[in-house]
Parts: C-alpha cells; sequence; structure tokens
C-alpha cells in the first residue's frame, strides 16, 4: 500500500469512518426524488361572450399563458365546465360558447390538453331526459373525446380521466357518479397496471372534498343537520374509495365544480378540488379562493405536489 493512501485510510478511521463504513453510508443515502412530469390542472373556465363588462376570452388566453410562460408545465389537464352554461340554452348560443372556448385554447396555447365533460358542458334543451345524452355527445365532440372516460399514460404515471356528470333517472338535470358500466371499466383499468405504477385520477365533480360543506348555505339549522346535494359530490364515494384502498398506486384525485380549493387526504389517497379558472365566474374570487388553477409535480418515487396558483 502506498503511503498516500494509508494516510487517507488513517484519516477516514480518525474521523470515525473505515472505508466499508463509508460506502455503506453513501449506499444509505436518501435518494432525491426525480420530477418526471409537471400538470397544469385547469378548470371552470366558463367562458361566455355575453356577460356586461367581462372579457372571459381574455382572462382564459391570460391563464394559458400565464401557464406557459411561467410554470412550463409538460401537459395540460382541463376538467371540464369550459362554456359558462350549456343548459337550457339555444343551440345558437351555445355554439357560440364552445366556438369562443376552442378559439382562444387554439390561439393562445401550444401544450398537449386532456378533457373531461364538465356538467354545464351539456346541452339540454327542455327535457333533460331525452337530450342529455345528446347534448354529452355534442360537449364530447367540441373536446375531440371518442369517449367520456379514458386513460393513458405518461412519463411512467397512469392517468384516469372519469366522467362523473350522470343523467338523473327522472330526467331532471344530473347527478353525481360512475355508472355501472364506467365502475366496471375503472375496476379492471386500475387491476390492469403493476402495483407500481403512481396514478393520477381526474373528475370534473369531487370525489370527495370538504369545501362541499361551505358552497351555499347547506346547514339546515332547523333540524341540525348537513346537507351535501349529490350534484356537489360523488354519491358513490364510499364505493371508489374502497376500490382506490385496493390499489395502493393511486395516490391522488383531482377535481373541480365548486370554485373552491381544499385538499383532503383519507386512506392513503390526496383528494384535490383545484378552485376555478374563472374564479366566481369571471368576477372575481369566490368565497376565500382566487381564480387560479393547480400547478402538480409528479415524481418517479410515486409522491407529488398539488399546488394552487392564481395568475
Amino acid at each position: 500500500m502506498q503511503r498516500r493512501d494509508l494516510l487517507r485510510q488513517m484519516g477516514l478511521i480518525a474521523g470515525g469512518l473505515s472505508i466499508p463504513n463509508l460506502v455503506k453510508a453513501q449506499e444509505d443515502k436518501p435518494t432525491v426524488p426525480k420530477r418526471v412530469l409537471r400538470v397544469a390542472h385547469i378548470t371552470d373556465v366558463h367562458i361566455e361572450e355575453a356577460i356586461p363588462l367581462v372579457n372571459s376570452s381574455k382572462g382564459f388566453a391570460r391563464c394559458l399563458h400565464h401557464i406557459q410562460n411561467e410554470v412550463k408545465p409538460d401537459l395540460i389537464i382541463n376538467s371540464g365546465d369550459c362554456v359558462m352554461d350549456a343548459h337550457k340554452h339555444r343551440k345558437g348560443n351555445v355554439k357560440k360558447q364552445w366556438d369562443l372556448f376552442n378559439d382562444v385554447l387554439k390561439a393562445e396555447n401550444s401544450l398537449p390538453v386532456f378533457h373531461s365533460v364538465g356538467n354545464h358542458d351539456i346541452c339540454c334543451e327542455g327535457d333533460s331526459q331525452s337530450s342529455f345524452e345528446d347534448g354529452k355527445k355534442w360537449a364530447m365532440d367540441e373536446m375531440g373525446l371518442a369517449k367520456p372516460y379514458y386513460s393513458f399514460d405518461n412519463n411512467d404515471w397512469h392517468f384516469v380521466m372519469l366522467d362523473s356528470v350522470q343523467k338523473k333517472k327522472d330526467g331532471s338535470w344530473y347527478t353525481a357518479n360512475l355508472d355501472e358500466e364506467q365502475f366496471d371499466w375503472l375496476k379492471r383499468d386500475l387491476k390492469a397496471l403493476p402495483d407500481n405504477k403512481p396514478t393520477m385520477v381526474i373528475s370534473h365533480i369531487p370525489i370527495l372534498a370538504a369545501c362541499v360543506f361551505f358552497d351555499g348555505n347547506n346547514m339546515k339549522e332547523k333540524d341540525g343537520r348537513w346537507e351535501v346535494p349529490g350534484s356537489w359530490m360523488h354519491t358513490d364515494s364510499k364505493q371508489i374509495a374502497e376500490l382506490f384502498h385496493h390499489h395502493k398506486n393511486v395516490k391522488l384525485a383531482v377535481s373541480g365544480h365548486i370554485h373552491l380549493s381544499d385538499r383532503v387526504d383519507y386512506n392513503g389517497v390526496s383528494y384535490c378540488c383545484n378552485g376555478a379558472v374563472s374564479g366566481r365566474w369571471w368576477f372575481g374570487k369566490y368565497q376565500h379562493t382566487e381564480a387560479g388553477y393547480a400547478v402538480i409535480d409528479l415524481y418517479d418515487d410515486g409522491s407529488f405536489t398539488n399546488q394552487y396558483v392564481s395568475y
């Protein structure tokens, strides 16, 4: 052994580390997670050209510019309510809303966008019972969707886009759940994944949220009872949460609809309700939530961050 190597070893030993222990210490050093994907989650744009004193198209463009210039994500996820309201509006008016949304998106955005349908995207002129599915199909066509629910992979993460807006059995507008066919599809989709494939779920209406208790006056003081309508949060939350329990790779589920921002961590899954691009429908902030969107960073170890930002 050369004198220089001997002195180096002696120095390590004097400092309390032998060469084998030094190697082990380096091996035991925690690995820093690597970000593999950045997602901008937009929801509830509610674009409309007819609102006095409000230019929602400029607001939407400003949001898209902020996303691309400040945040620089890899993709955008849009969880619905693109237009102000298609329900019981004349088809000509609805068409103008969709044209405006798509024109702004095409002109002001260069990132890939993945869509899901919101309740206000569905045109139901008159009788919801007879026109609901046609209205949903129209919204899908405007978004370029072949199916209202689907999944895809990107950079080691799996994404599930759900359709949470279903027609009520009595035809009186909508409720939030997965129909039997979609729930069976979701079970098959998750079952087919490797156990180590981190997964993010997207729906328009929250699967689980706390902010639904603050959206409106839903404390019934007369009998001391909280009331959360089935159109505000999934009515099948328990079944979906139980399904997620059997698939530990499901890490987070994001939504919009309520225009408020919150996060509920339940049974290993984080449920993030990510506000609204339109805030209070283009009239400032809604309660304490500014107009904004979420920046979601996804990491190679299945961890993530979800940060709501205003623009």
